[in-house]
């Protein structure tokens, strides 16, 4: 049997508008003392891989200040609120970063971003039947809309040029559980 480690101690070091920052205090098992940094994410977050009727994936390339550059991914956002569905998230933030809407909207796979320290979840949809709009993107955003082929999507990932980890987990689980079906 496991034995846990227990929180003696969360201080409050950064309140942030989506992100909270604690330092905490852990008694690991064997009775030595840790410090540990733990990252909050209020209210999650949703994201979905959009599908042409030709096969093609649609993503937006937009700039991550964390990374300094821009960066292939699938549209993406934050809750509205903590009760938001994560399916509604999807289809709004599909919408509003790439100006399609669907019908079609499916559960495809749900992430934990980063384990070791930060409690993010990111509900990932896969849309179809999508019907081209126009975007409705917040000031603060510049968002350019490419269709790809799943091939030189591929490529990209494996030569290090997509990274993000929500589109690279959805792109391949879109190969294994729909397409690898369809063959």
């Amino acid at each position: 049997m496991i034995e846990h480690v227990k929180l003696e101690e969360r201080k409050l070091v950064h309140k942030g508008s989506i992100l909270d920052v604690y330092a905490d205090t852990v008694r690991l098992p064997n009775g030595h003392t840790e410090h540990w940094d733990f990252v909050s994410h209020r209210k999650g977050a949703a994201a979905v891989l959009p599908v042409l009727d030709d096969g093609r994936i649609i993503l937006v390339h937009q700039y991550r200040h964390a990374l300094e550059r821009m960066t292939w991914e699938l549209p993406a956002g934050c809750r509205d609120s903590v009760t938001e569905d994560t399916a509604l998230c999807a289809a709004r933030e599909l919408e509003e970063e790439t100006g399609y809407h669907s019908n079609s909207i499916e559960p495809l796979i749900k992430l934990r971003t980063t384990v070791a320290f930060c409690d993010e979840f990111i509900d990932v949809y896969l849309a179809r039947n999508l019907v081209p709009g126009k975007q409705h993107l917040d000031e603060a955003e510049s968002i350019q809309v490419k269709a790809w082929e799943m091939d030189d999507l591929l490529e990209e990932i494996y030569a290090g040029h997509i990274q993000d980890s929500k589109t690279v987990s959805a792109i391949l689980a879109y190969q294994v559980k729909v397409l690898s079906e369809k063959e």
